[in-house]
């Protein structure tokens, strides 16, 4: 499977409505799986905030077995699926492996990945100093892991961690 390097580009006011244009268009087709919202994550959904230029959407569904059949309906709707992080969410890039413009998790609704995520995105919107700190984190780790997603996203992991930990992020 051929990847997509990572390049970070400034913050672009657009991301917004690419979220919900891509919201409005999976309603109707996972509402049979959808058992939250549809919310916006990752570092595109933190106004001013340096992105890889693709757009994190995550779907509460009601279980990982019962939104199995979400993936072909995904698939026939041109996302392609892939096995990461199997135990805890289905993940779909679109269009392709090689050219990605968003990025989709169905994860249980409530789940504690599920929270996580909510809470370090909100952190990021409310504190410009750890927002600040993420950034010059990401763009160093995009440097250094241009072809290895993998290893950028581990790289990413312990500064989660931390900001997930700190007194201000209970949520």
């Amino acid at each position: 499977m051929s990847e997509a390097s990572i390049h970070i580009v400034p913050y672009d006011p657009t991301w917004v409505a690419k979220f919900e244009s891509e919201k409005a268009f999976l309603e109707t087709l996972l509402a049979p799986w959808r058992r939250g919202p549809i919310e916006h994550v990752g570092s595109t959904a933190v106004a001013g905030l340096c992105a890889k230029p693709v757009i994190d959407v995550m779907v509460g569904v009601t279980s990982l077995v019962e939104s199995e059949p979400a993936k072909d309906a995904l698939c026939e709707a041109g996302y392609q699926y892939a096995e990461y992080k199997t135990d805890v969410m289905h993940w779909f890039c679109k269009p392709s492996f090689a050219m990605r413009t968003h990025h989709l998790h169905l994860i249980p609704y409530g789940s504690p990945l599920w929270h996580e995520r909510l809470r370090f995105r909100d952190l990021l919107r409310t504190d410009s100093t750890l927002a600040a700190e993420y950034a010059a984190l990401k763009l160093e780790l995009a440097s250094r892991f241009e072809f290895d997603r993998e290893a950028y996203t581990e790289g990413k992991s312990p500064f989660i961690i931390r900001a997930l930990a700190s007194p201000g992020s209970a949520g």
